[in-house]
């Protein structure tokens, strides 16, 4: 542990790129059920949002945590020459076998980002905005070994009553 003051610096760079929600652990039908409209098979553009921020103390000699070029250039490597235009599901290997989630995008990024960086230690968070109402945020967290998450009961679905119908119904998924 540092007494020197402890900063977060955060910087933020926007991507695009298609993709299309699918699993291959999962049926074609359950594919269309958990994905919706996200699973169409010619897939669906986003202009994604990243902020990537370390955090670290103020170094003495230079008052930075990080420089920003550096950051910058790690951005560059593990985001945009990697993601930028491109098909996540057809251009990006990680994505081969894997659904190309938010969530699985900003792990993509992390991963990528440790490894380029010359103090990987110093990386806090990823945050990935899908749309303006959708976003995700990674820092690293894994369960230990034999971790068990909770069980919960099975989620119902509410039915809709027969005097509602369609055209008081709306989608907030912005998938």
């Amino acid at each position: 542990m540092t007494d020197r003051p402890q900063i977060y610096l955060t910087r933020k760079e926007c991507f695009s790129a298609c993709h299309r929600l699918h699993s291959p652990f999962l049926s074609e039908e359950a594919n269309r059920e958990v994905y919706g409209k996200c699973n169409n098979p010619n897939g669906h553009g986003h202009n994604y949002t990243v902020e990537v921020t370390v955090f670290g103390p103020v170094d003495s000699k230079t008052g930075m945590v990080m420089n920003i070029t550096d950051l910058k250039e790690y951005m560059e490597q593990a985001i945009m020459k990697k993601l930028d235009h491109l098909n996540l599901d057809k251009d990006v290997p990680y994505f081969k076998n894997l659904p190309s989630t938010t969530e699985n995008v900003a792990i993509f990024i992390w991963d990528s980002l440790k490894l380029l960086m010359a103090k990987p230690e110093l990386l806090y968070e990823v945050k990935i905005y899908e749309t303006d109402k959708n976003s995700v945020i990674y820092r690293g967290e894994k369960h230990p070994p034999g971790y068990e998450p909770p069980q919960k009961p099975v989620a119902v679905k509410p039915k809709i009553s027969s005097s509602e119908t369609s055209s008081n119904l709306s989608s907030d998924s912005d998938g």
